[in-house]
């Protein structure tokens, strides 16, 4: 009898090894986190609250929707589509011939004043599929180059446009510079020349820490193949404003660059006179240049979208939670009545 019973002894050692913790376990370490025991806000949706929600957001956003629009509807506009009508007519059929001749570039156009233009007055130039996003032309260009009168070598990144046939450096280098718009404009009221400031047309953060006031433009613009404007040798980069501007590239391909300010008020029934210079060639890429003067308000440029977008999420969320509290009212429904499970509705079938 004794045999067939285990002993204590012979117990011992088997139950020691299994009550010992494993080493090699892949059991992860135990903490609230992993088990998601934390604590956490569970809300229960209810009717009232959709509702309530739905009308919240609905009662926040149309109004905000109807004073962005309501403030877009006061920015005046003008806007003047100028690259075909400044090409003669007889040389429409070859426009890139034509903007890469020595003829003339002068062109004149006529702006009406519908309504009244309170200063400052925006100039901007807007090119349409002109693609500053692309990647390889983002790239072209040197930021240590631009800061640093001792980095003038560093063109690495800048090629085609990085040195010179002789091998001097081109500052400042790169297609992004290469390419700066180069049109002219300039404007007459009553025969009176129109000012146009432009001053402080870039980000201050650009002229302070991005383009150095003891950097100047060398060797730029002296090959064969002109990109775009000519600048001042004896001016700094962090004074050219017009190429910090235009070396702040854009993310989509139809945009506005500032060219300036026009610091007087415009009558409703002025009449502008423009003499530009249509230099820049979009014709290559099938491109459009446009002249915009615009006014501002308390939310910026004329923008539409902005008030639009509210008013269409304030409307949809107006409308369901009128949805949703008719359903309520017409065929209320108790929270968590049990008789709405599906073993409950059909209790005798699958």
């Amino acid at each position: 009898m004794n045999s067939s019973t285990p002993s204590s002894s012979a117990a011992g050692p088997g139950s020691a090894e299994s009550a010992a913790p494993r080493r090699n376990s892949k059991r992860p370490k135990y903490s609230r986190f992993t088990q998601q025991e934390l604590p956490a806000c569970k809300p229960i949706l209810t009717p009232k609250w959709v509702i309530g929600t739905f009308l919240l957001v609905s009662v926040v956003f149309i109004p905000i929707g109807l004073v962005s629009l309501f403030a877009s509807q006061d920015v005046v506009e003008i806007v003047d589509r100028y690259e075909t009508e400044c090409i003669p007519p007889n040389m429409r059929n070859d426009k890139v011939g034509f903007i890469q001749s020595s003829q003339s570039k002068a062109c004149n156009r006529t702006l009406m004043v519908r309504k009244r233009m309170k200063q400052p007055i925006y100039v901007y130039y807007q090119l349409d599929n002109f693609y500053q996003n692309h990647r390889r032309y983002v790239k072209s260009r040197s930021d240590q180059q631009l800061r640093n009168t001792g980095d003038e070598r560093d063109t690495s990144a800048c090629d085609p446009e990085d040195t010179t046939p002789d091998g001097q450096p081109i500052v400042p280098c790169g297609l992004i510079a290469w390419s700066l718009f180069n049109d002219t404009y300039g404007f007459v009221r009553n025969n009176q020349n129109l000012t146009v400031n432009k001053g402080g047309i870039s980000w201050k953060s650009d002229r302070d820490r991005k383009f150095g006031d003891n950097v100047f433009p060398k060797n730029f613009q002296n090959g064969t193949l002109q990109g775009g404007a000519i600048l001042n040798t004896s001016i700094p980069l962090s004074q050219q404003e017009d190429l910090i501007v235009w070396m702040r590239t854009a993310a989509l391909p139809t945009f506005r660059k500032l060219y300036g300010k026009i610091e007087v008020d415009l009558q409703a029934g002025d009449v502008i006179n423009v003499n530009l210079e249509n230099r820049y060639n979009t014709y290559s890429f099938n491109g459009k240049k446009k002249l915009v003067l615009s006014t501002t308000s308390w939310l910026g440029g004329k923008n539409d979208f902005v008030g639009i977008a509210y008013l269409i999420v304030g409307g949809l969320c107006f409308f369901l939670a009128m949805v949703f509290a008719l359903i309520y009212l017409v065929k209320p429904r108790e929270l968590g009545d049990p008789s709405y499970l599906s073993w409950n509705r059909n209790p005798g079938g699958h």
